[in-house]
Formats: structure tokens, sequence, C-alpha cells
């Protein structure tokens, strides 16, 4: 949906959505019970200033209401696709939209390089020793 507005987006594992290194989006997750809340924040017409790491927003900007419906079609489409087919489609999707593999990396403590996704959703980071170290979850950084 994101990409209708901002085709340079570009997605950093595992929740943040980029625009020349600044952020525009991110995802959360969190568990209850047997269900998944996903929660989506977008700067559509504007970003805080000041934070530890840049932000942007859509330029132009972008009213809410038509924005939000356009998103919540596209997460339903997504999420059929990956109930009937499974997670191979969305990786690939995912793989197409976000920065390049071979990208420099840190993550707790780790420095290597994006090595692409597991086959369930892992990043693969390729350590700069030559090991791979796989992270389920955690932060990382683009350097």
């Amino acid at each position: 949906m994101v990409d209708r507005h901002a085709p340079a987006a570009r997605i950093k594992w595992p929740n943040d959505l980029l625009i020349g290194g600044a952020k525009l989006a991110g995802i959360l997750l969190e568990r209850q019970g047997n269900a998944v809340i996903v929660g989506f924040g977008v700067n559509l017409a504007h970003h805080p200033e000041g934070l530890d790491r840049p932000a942007t927003s859509l330029k132009p900007p972008v009213a809410p209401d038509p924005f939000l419906r356009g998103l919540a079609a596209a997460f339903a489409t997504w999420l059929g696709r990956w109930r009937t087919k499974g997670l191979a489609p969305v990786r690939a999707a995912w793989l197409a939209a976000a920065h390049p593999v071979g990208a420099a990396l840190t993550s707790g403590g780790a420095r290597g390089t994006f090595d692409g996704l597991d086959e369930t959703g892992a990043l693969r980071l390729r350590l700069e020793d030559g090991g791979l170290r796989i992270i389920h979850a955690g932060d990382v950084f683009l350097l």
C-alpha cells in the first residue's frame, strides 16, 4: 500500500519502512492467546524531529481515511495469501521490497551483511568471519 505513495520505501527487518535511511512506518505485533494483534504507524503528513534516528513522512501528505481503507484491503489480501499459500509468496514479496542482500547490518553486537530470510522469515545475518547467525527477534540496524 505504501509503495503507491512512496515507491522508494524499503523494508528493514523486522518491522520498519525506510526512505533513504529515514523511518517512514513501523509495525508492531503482540500475541494475545491464540491471536496476534497488529499495529501500524505511518507518518502520513508529519514526522517527529530530534529522534536518535532520522524519520520522514509521505510527500505529498496523504489523507488518513483513504490510506487506512487501502492499507486494510492490502493487509487482508496478504493475510489471505499467507493463509492459503503459506509463507513462500509473502517472503518473496518481502525480499523484493527490502534493502538488498549484502547490505551491512548490526544486531546484538554482531556485524555482518543481510543474507536474506530463512524459510520461517527469520533474518539471515552473514557475519564478518563468514559464519551465519539466524535472528528471530531483536533490533537490527543498517550501517
